[in-house]
């Protein structure tokens, strides 16, 4: 961020103040706020870019629920079998469990290979992976991830364990939106009536459904489904968001339904079309007649 902050500075015409190596986000906020030669779409796409990259890595990331591991013993024809399946590029390889990650291997190496030669291990053709806390910023995380090279990361939680993955394309979306390939299925459309997937985060809910969800100690559509349901999901399942209207402000509710699982993960949501609230009726209060007797 501080990088990215001397940066703009310097587009902006503003150096380094004397005795000082760097400007502050507050105060390059400042800057843009106080510049005339901005104009709206200028200053907006610069809020942007400044937002996204206070964002988390563990925000951005795949989680580790939804990461395809390819087991260090696997041999290099059990693996080239399942990579086939799937539309990765870069795999990681774990030795036992998924928190013991040893490194991951590029597709290129299991596939384009001498002929009979698949009886070696997933192991020797290993590279070294880059680990990344959960807690660090998206702009931190892309500049070091190309300064150094690195197109994958593990994603580390506060416990030492794998949270889950992240791609230098994953971060580069978050600053510049999202970047379409060959794979990706058509956006979901937006308001009633759609369908989106339970791991969308709550920025890119909002973005997509026209509407946000109320944050909480969550991060994505399926994890607000959890914490208001209080329990794990089951398909069928329905919760309602209550959000005030961009018109007028008066509040609404929003059905989210629960259309399909993976293991125990949201994988899949209905957004119901919206009804507006009905006015709170007020208490009425009813008399109570009170007779006191006395004991002889």
């Amino acid at each position: 961020m501080i990088r990215l902050a001397d940066a703009v500075a310097g587009v902006l015409g503003a150096g380094r103040t004397a005795g000082r190596e760097r400007i502050s986000e507050a105060e390059l906020r400042d800057l843009i706020a106080a510049n005339t030669l901005l104009d709206p779409v200028e200053r907006r796409i610069i809020d942007e870019v400044l937002t996204a990259g206070a964002s988390l890595v563990r925000e951005v990331m795949m989680p580790r629920t939804d990461v395809t591991f390819l087991d260090a013993g696997l041999t290099l024809d059990e693996a080239a079998q399942m990579v086939r399946a799937e539309t990765h590029t870069r795999y990681p390889v774990i030795d036992g469990t998924h928190d013991d990650v040893v490194g991951f291997v590029h597709l290129r190496d299991l596939l384009i290979r001498p002929p009979g030669d698949g009886r070696g291990t997933v192991r020797e053709l290993t590279r070294e992976v880059k680990r990344l806390p959960g807690s660090k910023r998206v702009l931190a995380a892309l500049s070091e991830m190309r300064r150094e090279r690195h197109h994958l990361a593990v994603v580390v939680d506060e416990y030492g364990g794998t949270a889950g993955i992240v791609t230098l394309e994953d971060l580069i979306e978050e600053l510049v939106g999202e970047i379409h390939d060959e794979y990706d299925a058509a956006p979901d459309p937006a308001a009633a009536g759609a369908e989106v997937d339970g791991r969308l985060n709550l920025a890119d809910f909002a973005e997509r459904a026209g509407f946000p969800l109320p944050t909480g100690p969550y991060e994505t559509v399926g994890g607000f489904v959890m914490a208001r349901l209080g329990r794990l999901p089951l398909v069928g399942d329905e919760v309602t968001a209550v959000v005030p209207e961009d018109d007028d402000g008066e509040p609404a509710a929003w059905r989210l339904r629960v259309l399909e699982l993976d293991g125990r993960r949201v994988a899949r949501v209905a957004i119901a079309a919206h009804a507006p609230l009905a006015a709170p009726v007020p208490a009425t209060r009813v008399p109570i007649e009170v007779t006191i007797t006395e004991n002889a």
